[in-house]
């Protein structure tokens, strides 16, 4: 299925498809739960753009490679560029659009990965590895440090999040990620998993919250 980037009310998004800008090890506990060592500064990673299928109504996930596990995180959609030193305001100016994404990941194929010190990305930026649910406009009465959200599995709670556990919060983590990489119009950031990443099976059901928005999908 091709990818566009799609607002809730199920526009099209007038913006190019980029990037995607990647945050490991940014809530402590998540990087407790898989034995890692919790980083000093953010882990960044990139997923091509064709690792973005859309979430809904359904996504695919790999077969024949081990285990592919969910990792919910708060999506940022970037409206205009950042590069280099840029302020708080800038960054903040900066999202174009927010929802919830589901950073896919071939734990297996990563823990090989990582015990010969090679990089992720075959595990990680995989072709659909980034399912993307609809943007919403960001209100400039936001709190981005009070965000709530939960991933349910098959009527489970998986994983539940606020964006005040991050080891380094959304602006902060913009202004960082401009110093490494140009982000542009149309790139998405991933900022990251909370506790609870687990596997997903063919036949599952989801259910995703951000605040009042929900997203139900099924894994194909």
């Amino acid at each position: 299925m091709t990818y566009q980037h799609q607002w809730q009310d199920g526009t099209a998004v007038n913006l190019p498809i980029g990037k995607v800008v990647c945050v490991g090890r940014n809530y402590a506990a998540h990087a407790k739960e898989l034995g890692n060592a919790v980083p000093e500064a953010p882990i960044l990673f990139l997923k091509p753009a064709t690792a973005l299928v859309p979430l809904t109504p359904d996504f695919a996930i790999p077969s024949g490679r081990g285990s592919c596990h969910h990792e919910t995180e708060i999506s940022l959609l970037i409206g205009s560029t950042l590069t280099g030193q840029v302020s708080e305001v800038e960054a903040r100016a900066a999202i174009a659009g927010m929802t919830l994404g589901l950073d896919l990941t071939l734990r297996e194929v990563q823990n090989q990965l990582k015990q010969q010190g090679h990089p992720w990305e075959v595990a990680k930026a995989f072709d659909g590895a980034a399912p993307m649910a609809a943007f919403s406009p960001l209100p400039a009465s936001t709190d981005l440090t009070s965000l709530r959200f939960t991933l349910a599995v098959n009527g489970g709670v998986r994983q539940q999040g606020h964006s005040a556990d991050m080891m380094t919060g959304i602006i902060a983590l913009l202004q960082f990620i401009a110093t490494i990489f140009t982000l542009r119009p149309g790139d998405v950031v991933m900022t990251g998993t909370p506790e609870g990443v687990a596997a997903l099976n063919s036949g599952d059901e989801l259910e995703l919250a951000l605040g009042a928005q929900v997203w139900t999908t099924r894994v194909r």
